[in-house]
């Protein structure tokens, strides 16, 4: 499964980058990302993740490890998946990147990519789920940029 997903907030990268280049921060924004602690556990920032999402009376979860894998400036962050269990697990990858509107550097285009290679979240009904979660999170992150911005 892939998706991309793009979002315009009306807010400097430099705002922005901090709501997207750090885990923690996701659950106040991102409806699929119920938890996010700092694993800890290694040189590299990652993050212990649970993603969630309901559909009907039943949910469906899962606990990623996560590692932030690459960081430029204000303009990218990606994650990916790094269990440290010595299994094999199925790739999730999210590349977040950043670019000011062209002609107004106040104004941010933000692109997600989300990548997954397992069965779980797939085909049928949790594909939509997931879908819709992911939809949800753009207006998600554009409220609590700007409710930050707001409280500055």
């Amino acid at each position: 499964m892939r998706t991309t997903e793009i979002v315009v907030v009306d807010a400097p990268a430099s705002a922005v980058f901090p709501f997207v280049a750090d885990l923690d921060r996701y659950p106040t924004w991102m409806p699929l990302v119920h938890a996010a602690s700092p694993a800890g556990d290694g040189a590299e920032p990652a993050w212990d993740v649970e993603i969630r999402a309901r559909v009907g009376p039943f949910a469906r979860s899962k606990r990623l490890r996560m590692q932030r894998t690459e960081s430029v400036g204000d303009r990218l962050a990606v994650f990916e998946r790094a269990e440290i269990d010595g299994r094999d697990h199925a790739a999730w990858t999210l590349r977040v990147e950043l670019e000011p509107v062209r002609g107004d550097p106040e104004t941010t285009n933000v692109t997600m990519h989300l990548a997954y290679d397992g069965s779980l979240w797939t085909g049928g009904v949790l594909a939509r789920v997931l879908d819709d979660q992911i939809r949800r999170g753009r207006d998600g992150l554009a409220a609590a940029v700007a409710d930050a911005s707001e409280r500055s």
